[in-house]
This record gives structure tokens, C-alpha cells and sequence, in this order.
């Protein structure tokens, strides 16, 4: 089989059409971040983004959105005005009703000759119309070698519909010309965790199950459905959350040290930790994994609704969702990943925890010293910084018992790195994407490993008859579970 990151672009595409440029993401993340890739000369010579959407709107009217985005979503200090102007000066806008199979028509004519561009289309819409994007493209002639795709994810509901979907892509884009998003792999902390791991002799030797005891990967999110509720309900958090940023997690930190930073190696080695995730059955659901949905309670001093009252109707979709996994291969044989995410927690966390084994004797017992074992956490939000838990002695005569105390050494990135700009994932992911590197982006195979395990949760989850449990918004989920009953084990909350 032909490695496809051997053929990627190597051309940078100046010409970005942006399928959904009315939408909360491209309001939020994806203008914000090309105004601020435009403010710092990054973007190619010649930039041109070409905004479609189902709502009418005029080039100007488009300006004047894309204007408030930036303005209400980038950081101040990283605002120019001067540089805005010339920004929105870059910008079209094409009315695209994707019921019409010729709505990519005008956008072509106002292309001109599309063979001799290079052009970057980015599906910033439902993945529910990728198929009937992909057939108006190919009717207006904007599929040729020339183009590549950008989609976000999730990509099916299942590995069944996911390759429906990918079958369709691949008709027309090869997977060098594909590039399917996860924007976590653009956060700063998950780059640096490769880092951490594969350019530092500390870590790496210790980076096994003879060493570490536990893995925990914690997204926690406080807020509820915000406006997504026809999307969330058909999904759920285990699609929506697991089945992609949190097996991206998992793979970063789980698998072997590449040979170079490339896009093939990179996500070949991936590609293989997601492979041998030991799939669940109706048993080991009961034991390894929890389901949970958030009932009223409240968020900081603040009392919040139920699900059901949020979406107003009853429903059966979990909002919460904790695994006990595994990955069978010789470097991890026996080391649990403990994965926990939900909606309505008390805090907004994502972070990624290593606990090591303890020391295997204490010299310092026979004087009162209590050993903790070490710990690593790369929190990835709200803050991106590196915590390491070490022994240290609280300072003393110690004549009534040596006294210890777990220390932490901190890396903060934004202290670290403070004369740095504090960027938004998407511009990484934007700019690679125009510039044509897929290294941060995920591979086929990649997408069907993450469904097959995800697809063995849910089966199990019908078999076992398991519907979600309630927990009090605010809490940290549902009572019962594996993280309750697990007496050498406790979540870092």
C-alpha cells in the first residue's frame, strides 16, 4: 500500500473557500485566527478567502461580520486596525444553498481559471452535508488536483457510516489532499507533549508500564447544550468527545517514538496504539465504563437545568462518559488509561495525568516519611502548563519524625514563554493546512481505529441495557463506577 503522506501538497493554496463562514466556529475560531496568521505575514501572497453559506450577504456585509469576529474573539493585545483593513480586503462572499447541486457555480466564475490556483476548501458545516458539499464541488469543477479539503469532525456515527463518508472524500480528494481536523492536535500542550516525551532523556526510559502505575485524560466542560441540541442529542459524548479528542490524547501519549517529525511517521505510530485498544464487550462495559447524564444543580453559585429541561424533551443520550481502557501491546501491558468527560462539571478542565509507581522501598519510613508517588499533569485548558509532583523534606530538626511534602515544579507556558503570542489551535492548523504539512491532522485509518473501539462501547452499552445515570450538574458525575469503587485509584480532580 502506497504511503499517502509521501505525495502531500507541497504547494501553498492562496485561495481559501470556507464552506459555513456564517457559523458559530468560523465566527469564534477560524476568522479570528486567519486575521491573526494576515497580521504577522503568514498567510501566502495574494490571499483570498472566499466566504459560502445558505444565509445571502454581500462582500461587504461579510466584512463587517468577519470584522466583529475578530474584534469580539481575538485577544486585544493582538488586534491592529491598520492590518484589519487590509485583512477585509481579502474577503469574498458567495450565497450557497447546498440544495442547489450548481450553487458552487458563481464561485467558480469568480475564481476564474480554478485549474491554475491552488485552493484550500474548508467544510466548516455539519458532517450530515459533506456528501452533497463534495457532489456540488465536483459539479462546479473544484475538486481537480489543484484543491485540497479540510473537514471537522466527527465523521460518521459509527465506522459503518464513517467510511460512506470517507468512500465519497476519497472518490475525489486522495487522502494526500485530505486533511481531517481535530483541533486539539493544534494546542500548544499536546505538541509539547511529544516534546516532553521524545526530546528529553528524563521522561522516555520511565515512559512504560514498569514504571507507571495509571493514565488519566480528563476534558471537562461546565456548559450544557449552548445552542447545539439537535446536534449533541444525535450524538452523544462519547462520539462527540471520546471517538476523537480524547483518543488523539490517548494515541499522543501511548505510542512509540517516531523516527522523524513527519506526517507519515507521526501518524503511523498512532495509527497503532488506537489499533490495539482492547475493544469492550457487555461485561466489561459494567465494570470499565460509566454513562451518565447531568440532572439540575449548579455551576459555581449559579442553578442550572437538567438536560431533559434543556432540550426539552426527555432523551436517553449520555452527557457523560468515563472508560477504563486498555492498550494491549508489550510497552503498556497492564497500565489502565482512565478517560472521564462530560457536560455540567464543576470545572473547565482538560488535562492529561501520568501516575507513576511508587518507589519499591521507603528508607525514609522507619523516621515517620510518607512517600506520594510522582506525578506528571500537562493541563491543556484553561492554562497550558507542565506539572511535575516530586518528594521534597519540609524544612525542620525532625525530632518528632521526618516530615515530606509533594512539590511541584511548574512550566508555565505563558510565563515561559510570556513574549510569545498565545494562539488560537486553528491558526497552526489553518496555516498548515493552506501550506499543505497533514502532520497534525488525522489519517483514514486513523478515524476507522477510533470508531471500531467506539463502536465496541456502544454495543456493549445495548447489550448490557445501560441507559445513563443521573448526576447533579456540578458534580463530577454519576456516583457508581469503576472511579468510585477502585480503592488504589482517585481521579486528580
Amino acid at each position: 500500500m502506497t504511503n499517502p503522506d509521501s505525495t502531500a501538497p507541497a504547494t501553498h493554496a492562496a485561495t481559501l473557500i470556507l464552506l459555513g463562514a456564517t457559523g458559530d466556529l468560523s465566527q469564534r475560531m477560524l476568522l479570528p485566527s486567519l486575521f491573526a496568521l494576515h497580521a504577522e505575514n503568514l498567510l501566502p501572497p495574494g490571499f483570498t478567502l472566499v466566504g459560502a453559506a445558505r444565509s445571502a450577504m454581500s462582500d461587504e456585509e461579510f466584512r463587517k461580520f468577519a470584522s466583529d469576529a475578530v474584534t469580539k474573539y481575538l485577544p486585544r493585545d493582538r488586534q491592529n486596525a491598520a492590518r484589519l483593513a487590509t485583512f477585509l480586503a481579502c474577503l469574498r462572499y458567495h450565497r450557497a444553498d447546498l440544495d442547489d447541486p450548481a450553487c458552487f457555480g458563481p464561485v467558480r466564475d469568480m475564481l476564474g481559471d480554478a485549474s491554475k490556483k491552488d485552493i484550500g476548501i474548508f467544510l466548516s458545516i455539519a458532517p450530515t452535508l459533506y456528501v452533497k458539499a463534495l457532489a456540488a464541488l465536483k459539479q462546479a469543477g473544484l475538486a481537480g488536483e489543484n484543491v485540497r479539503v479540510a473537514l471537522e469532525k466527527p465523521l460518521g456515527e459509527d465506522l459503518a457510516s464513517s467510511k460512506v463518508i470517507d468512500d465519497t472524500i476519497a472518490s475525489l480528494f486522495p487522502e494526500e489532499r485530505t486533511f481531517r481536523i481535530d483541533h486539539y492536535l493544534g494546542k500548544e500542550t499536546v505538541q509539547n507533549l511529544l516534546v516532553l516525551r521524545f526530546g528529553n532523556m528524563l521522561f522516555e526510559p520511565l515512559w512504560r508500564s514498569q514504571f507507571i502505575d495509571h493514565v488519566q485524560i480528563t476534558v471537562a466542560e461546565t456548559v450544557g447544550l449552548e445552542g447545539r441540541a439537535s446536534y449533541f442529542d444525535s450524538t452523544g459524548t462519547l462520539r462527540d468527545m471520546v471517538q476523537n479528542h480524547m483518543l488523539q490524547l490517548l494515541a499522543l501519549v501511548a505510542m512509540e517514538p517516531p523516527s522523524h517529525y513527519q506526517a507519515g511517521a507521526v501518524r503511523d505510530e498512532k495509527v497503532k496504539v488506537l489499533r490495539a485498544l482492547r475493544g469492550f464487550t457487555a461485561e466489561t462495559v459494567k465494570s470499565h465504563s460509566v454513562r451518565g447524564q447531568y440532572a439540575p444543580g449548579a455551576i459555581g453559585n449559579r442553578r442550572v437545568a437538567g438536560y431533559a429541561e434543556d432540550l426539552g424533551k426527555p432523551s436517553q443520550t449520555e452527557t457523560f462518559v468515563a472508560l477504563k481502557a486498555y492498550v494491549d501491546n508489550w510497552r503498556w501491558q497492564g497500565v489502565p488509561f482512565y478517560l472521564r468527560t462530560g457536560k455540567r462539571l464543576p470545572s473547565r478542565n482538560t488535562e492529561v495525568a501520568i501516575q507513576f509507581k511508587p518507589v519499591p522501598h521507603s528508607m525514609f519510613a522507619g523516621r515517620g516519611g510518607k512517600l506520594e508517588a510522582n506525578r506528571l499533569r500537562l493541563r491543556l485548558q484553561p492554562e497550558e502548563d507542565v506539572r511535575l509532583s516530586v518528594m521534597g523534606k519540609v524544612p525542620g530538626l525532625d525530632r518528632e519524625g521526618m516530615h515530606l511534602e509533594d512539590v511541584s515544579l511548574d512550566l508555565s507556558l505563558a510565563t515561559a514563554f510570556g513574549a510569545r503570542p498565545r494562539r488560537i489551535a486553528y491558526e497552526r492548523l489553518l496555516l498548515d493546512f493552506l501550506e499543505g504539512d497533514p502532520t497534525l491532522f488525522v489519517r483514514r485509518d486513523e478515524v476507522e481505529a477510533q470508531w471500531t473501539f467506539i463502536d465496541t462501547i456502544r454495543a456493549g452499552w445495548d447489550k448490557a441495557g445501560m441507559t445513563p445515570q443521573p448526576y447533579d450538574a456540578g458534580s463530577w458525575g454519576p456516583d457508581s463506577g469503576f472511579g468510585k469503587t477502585e480503592q488504589k485509584y482517585r481521579w486528580h480532580d
